[in-house]
């Protein structure tokens, strides 16, 4: 089974960030979106990668070289964005007809992936949604049977969401029915989809079972981000003395990076600092702040802070992106 990720998307939601760090690099909690990603499936045993990148792919292919240097890894690049559809058949030639497993760069989600992994069956993560309409929408009968999917429904029939995860048996299947629709130029809001493709499956006879997560995480916008953030540092984040931090207190959870210096000040609760970044006379809760940035007598309520940033002055709700310098005094 191979893993295909498709992190190619600018993520303009999360500008400024998004213009200097691919969305799938956004700390969060101590980790990064994709390493969530990489290690929820490697812990399921899929070695096998398929990236496929685009905007500043090349932070994409260092990271994970860096950081997951055992990971058998390729990467496809995708210049012109036409939906996730047109990135997924652009993997062919490496999946041949294999089994894969697709999982959306953005898609922080809990459920049991080896369970998935080792099902029999094709599957489909589900999560029910008070308004569909931004999703894609699985109508599902009583034993749990995907019978048609739909993009972006103005009128959906169902509530069920599809999450962004998909594990494909039939993968000769899949990117036959991704061929014949980008072929015959058939799009739903512009772009190629991947539903689009999984629902000519269904017609074509291929079962998909729906799975249902138990939290889905939304990283796609600054306000989403923070919350869940606060909800995985619950989870990811270890006890933090206030001891090895000079006249500071700490209220976890808090996420502080290797080689940080925080004095004077009070951090927390639901903080993550990356590495090497120093807090002086300063209050920070409920924020994302990048590394090797500078922050000094200010007080941060609700922000994401890029690296490379140095700030000074008072209460603010900031969203500031990477290599900026700000004195607010």
């Amino acid at each position: 089974m191979k893993a295909i990720i498709p992190v190619a998307g600018a993520g303009t939601k999360l500008r400024p960030h998004s213009y200097t760090q691919p969305k799938a690099l956004i700390p969060l909690a101590g980790k990064t979106v994709l390493s969530i990603i990489i290690d929820q499936l490697k812990e399921a045993g899929i070695n096998e990668f398929i990236f496929i990148v685009g905007y500043l792919g090349e932070k994409i292919e260092d990271y994970v070289k860096n950081k997951y240097p055992d990971l058998t890894a390729h990467y496809v690049h995708q210049t012109d964005r036409q939906g996730v559809g047109h990135a997924v058949r652009l993997t062919g030639n490496l999946v041949n007809k294999d089994e894969v497993f697709v999982v959306l760069g953005d898609t922080i989600c809990e459920y049991d992936v080896k369970e998935v992994v080792n099902s029999p069956d094709s599957m489909i993560g589900v999560r029910k949604v008070d308004d569909p309409r931004d999703f894609g929408v699985a109508e599902i009968n009583e034993e749990g049977y995907i019978e048609h999917v739909v993009e972006k429904p103005q009128i959906p029939k169902s509530n069920m969401a599809m999450v962004g995860i998909y594990k494909i048996k039939e993968s000769e299947q899949l990117f036959q029915c991704l061929e014949n629709n980008i072929r015959q130029g058939l799009r739903s809001h512009g772009e190629y989809s991947l539903t689009d493709a999984l629902d000519c499956m269904i017609k074509n006879g291929a079962k998909f079972k729906s799975f249902k997560v138990e939290n889905w995480f939304d990283c796609g916008r600054k306000e989403t981000l923070l919350e869940s953030n606060a909800l995985l540092l619950k989870k990811f984040a270890r006890e933090t003395s206030a001891d090895q931090y000079e006249n500071s207190v700490i209220i976890s959870p808090v996420s502080i990076g290797a080689g940080c210096v925080i004095k004077n000040s009070i951090i927390g609760p639901n903080v993550a600092i990356g590495e090497n970044t120093t807090v002086d006379y300063s209050i920070v809760k409920d924020s994302i702040i990048g590394s090797f940035s500078n922050l000094y007598d200010i007080v941060l309520d609700d922000s994401v802070i890029g690296s490379d940033t140095n700030l000074r002055g008072e209460s603010r709700s900031l969203n500031i992106g990477d290599n900026t310098s700000i004195d607010l005094g």
